[in-house]
């Protein structure tokens, strides 16, 4: 049996679950999300944890087990606390500003980057080099704040560029041969 699909999942308090023949849905204090079922996957309510089982012991059914659990985890964990990716901007005169649905970034181009905020996410400036990207969705989270990442990623030799809080980057020599100052 999986390891991953036999752990049930605890229900937090205030989320009403919908099982349907294709897909869960989840209903809670933060919003509503769907996590799909692939065929052969089927699920069931027990003392307020969601438990899913798998009809044979195929590979392939095996693996959709794990991964429909998980699915369905996030989605049961989002919409009661949400979702958040820090991101922290590191160089000088490097800086975000926050309009209306805008996320505005100066990173050292010659102009700022604009980036425009999709609906289900939300942004929030902690400070001018520290973006916080909440959400319901663990997969627009992330896919919202590699995007931002993705505008400036940190250089390997000086370490500038936007980059995860608590991402561990390796700094590179400078080049062999290279004289300073010429």
């Amino acid at each position: 049996m999986s390891r991953v699909g036999k752990e049930p999942i605890p229900l937090p308090e205030g989320v009403k679950v919908k099982i349907l023949l294709e897909k869960i849905e989840f209903e809670g204090p933060k919003g509503k999300l769907d996590s799909p079922l692939t065929p052969g996957i089927s699920a069931k309510i027990e003392d307020n944890k969601l438990i899913l089982m798998r009809s044979n012991d195929t590979k392939e059914e095996r693996s959709f087990h794990g991964l429909n659990r998980s699915l369905a985890y996030n989605a049961a964990r989002g919409v009661s606390e949400g979702f958040a990716k820090q991101l922290e901007i590191v160089g000088v005169g490097y800086r975000a500003k926050l309009d209306k649905e805008k996320l505005e970034l100066s990173l050292g181009f010659s102009k700022p980057v604009v980036y425009k905020i999709p609906k289900d996410i939300e942004i929030v400036l902690e400070k001018p080099t520290l973006i916080l990207v909440k959400g319901i969705d663990k997969q627009r989270v992330g896919q919202v704040a590699r995007e931002i990442r993705n505008f400036r990623r940190p250089d390997p030799y000086k370490l500038k560029g936007i980059r995860y809080v608590g991402e561990r980057l390796i700094k590179k020599e400078r080049k062999a041969g290279v004289v300073a100052g010429v």
